[in-house]
């Protein structure tokens, strides 16, 4: 039986942050208002809190209602959660042939237009870096440590990291099924496929060249 003086806890997601103004609202699990929660609740050592995170607390009276205070991450049904999906994630169509198509582009753009060895060099250490850049982002999305920003993945991707970006999301299921997420990495893709064959084609070899 439960000790009657045992603080009630409560689980919830983190709803809101204002990371300037160190406060946010906590979403309850069993509805109502969502909960204040100042910076000073959370959990010493856990990272920068994100949107999203599963959280448990317990509330108390505050001078403006009800905060939340003693904040946990939930950090043991996060890894159960993330066992039950810890396998690859499904590959779609355009991920399933995204890089055998790249591969055979590149190929021909060996062939025609003979650009540098390096270029084929800038792809594989690029993905090397955003695979592991991945692999270390969803390691802080696990423990509640900090997170690496969106724009910097997306940028690695842009910069030709890509092809390691998508074994990433696929083989660690990582940024997978985030669709905003998705939709801007696609894009990242066409516009790095597209400034390769700008660059390597004889007009911008020239351009290259000039400068």
């Amino acid at each position: 039986m439960k000790d009657p003086s045992t603080p009630m806890r409560f689980e919830g997601i983190l709803g809101s942050w204002n990371d300037d103004r160190g406060f946010g609202c906590i979403e309850s699990t069993q509805g109502g208002q969502p909960i204040f929660v100042h910076v000073s609740a959370w959990p010493r050592g856990s990272g920068r809190p994100q949107v999203k995170q599963a959280v448990s607390f317990e509330v108390e009276s505050g001078p403006k209602g009800k905060r939340a205070k003693n904040v946990q991450l939930a950090r043991a049904r996060r890894v159960a959660r993330q066992a039950h999906r810890s396998g690859p994630a499904q590959w779609g169509v355009a991920t399933l042939l995204a890089i055998p198509a790249f591969l055979a582009v590149f190929a021909a753009v060996a062939v025609l237009w003979k650009p540098p060895l390096w270029v084929a060099g800038l792809y594989v250490a690029a993905s090397v870096v955003t695979f592991v850049a991945y692999a270390a982002d969803k390691s802080a999305a696990a423990s509640g440590a900090w997170r690496t920003r969106e724009r910097t993945l997306h940028l690695m991707a842009l910069a030709g990291g890509w092809p390691g970006a998508l074994l990433a999301q696929q083989l660690l299921r990582h940024k997978s099924t985030k669709q905003p997420f998705r939709q801007v990495f696609w894009a990242t893709v066409v516009l790095n496929v597209m400034a390769l064959l700008a660059l390597v084609c004889p007009a911008g070899r020239n351009v290259l060249d000039a400068l």
